[in-house]
């Protein structure tokens, strides 16, 4: 049977792949947005920065801390990369979200596999860089390589998830094929693209994606849901009659747009202690915008809760980008 070896989970926020004295192009972008959620109740950048102003963030937003901490997060995700490739696993299975880049409002499934035999990374698109959000144009150009690069996928594992979490009661949504773009078949989304970019070796395990639906209601998976879908998936894959090893990775994460370190804090003791209970009773409220990336996470525990892995933090790294607490609150780990 296959045996699941290592996992891990990293952040893959914009402020990785930008400069930090450019992280003030998305703070202009934070200035614009009427309604940021923050402890369950959304609020303008100005409702915003007057509710935190006694926290002093400014201290917290200088280039000097803007550098220490970028710097920090780029060794993290060096050591993790070091780490995966030591272990050198037959499939890397990734736990991300889409963002409307393969699924749009026509369709928003909550949890989708992928099962096809490839999938690419797509080359940087220079034309459409220039239409994204102020600051978005580093993140493409920094997680996409300069041509398409064609990945091989495990279909015969992401067949076998699919038929055991039906089994257990799971309807899932099964692609077999990328959906098709104005210039062909689409490329990974964000949250798999900046893994295989930044993480993934030359030598890339077969990749089997699996897709959550955590920013777009009515149809967010809770917590609790996503938990004991990552248990199924945990025990799909143990199942499964290959001798091939397997890591999981979960991408995305921690609280952002707007940094709540008390979440954060409440969300690794979790993960830390295995209690199950905390990790999966956040109020849902919580888990909007960018800080639903967690429920990426949650997945992940509840597949390497079929393991004898432990959770290990490497870093916990709040990246301030204005002084009203906008950022992203960036967090690396390893299950060993």
């Amino acid at each position: 049977m296959a045996n699941i070896v290592f996992g891990f989970g990293t952040a893959h926020g914009p402020l990785l792949s930008t400069p930090p004295d450019k992280w003030d192009l998305r703070g202009d972008a934070d200035r614009q947005n009427p309604a940021h959620p923050f402890k369950g109740e959304f609020y303008t950048f100005d409702e915003l920065y007057e509710l935190r102003k006694g926290e002093n963030l400014a201290e917290q937003n200088t280039l000097e801390v803007r550098t220490e901490r970028y710097d920090r997060c780029q060794n993290q995700v060096a050591v993790i990369k070091e780490k995966l490739a030591e272990v050198d696993p037959d499939v890397l299975l990734v736990v991300g979200d889409d963002q409307h880049e393969w699924f749009q409002d026509n369709i928003q499934p909550t949890f989708t596999i992928y099962h096809g035999d490839e999938v690419a990374n797509t080359a940087f698109d220079e034309e459409k860089a220039k239409k994204a959000p102020p600051g978005i144009g580093y993140v493409m150009r920094a997680n996409s390589p300069d041509e398409d690069i064609v990945f091989k996928c495990e279909p015969d594992l992401a067949d076998h998830i699919i038929a055991q979490v039906i089994e257990n009661e799971f309807d899932v949504t099964a692609s077999a094929t990328p959906p098709i773009g104005p210039k062909g078949p689409l490329g990974m989304g964000h949250a798999f693209g900046y893994i295989y970019e930044k993480i993934v070796s030359d030598q890339p395990p077969a990749l089997v994606p699996i897709l959550i639906n955590t920013f777009f209601p009515p149809n967010q998976a809770t917590s609790k849901r996503c938990y004991e879908f990552g248990r199924t998936i945990g025990r799909a894959i143990k199942s499964w009659n290959s001798y091939k090893t397997v890591a999981v990775a979960a991408s995305g994460g921690l609280s952002h747009f707007v940094i709540d370190e008390e979440f954060d804090n409440r969300i690794i003791e979790a993960f830390n202690s295995g209690d199950v209970a905390a990790l999966t009773s956040e109020p849902e409220k919580l888990m909007q915008s960018g800080t639903s990336e967690t429920k990426n996470w949650i997945v992940t525990a509840g597949i390497i809760a079929e393991t004898e892995l432990k959770f290990n933090l490497l870093d916990y790294v709040p990246c301030y980008r204005t002084d009203a607490g906008t950022g992203n609150a960036m967090a690396f780990s390893t299950w060993t």
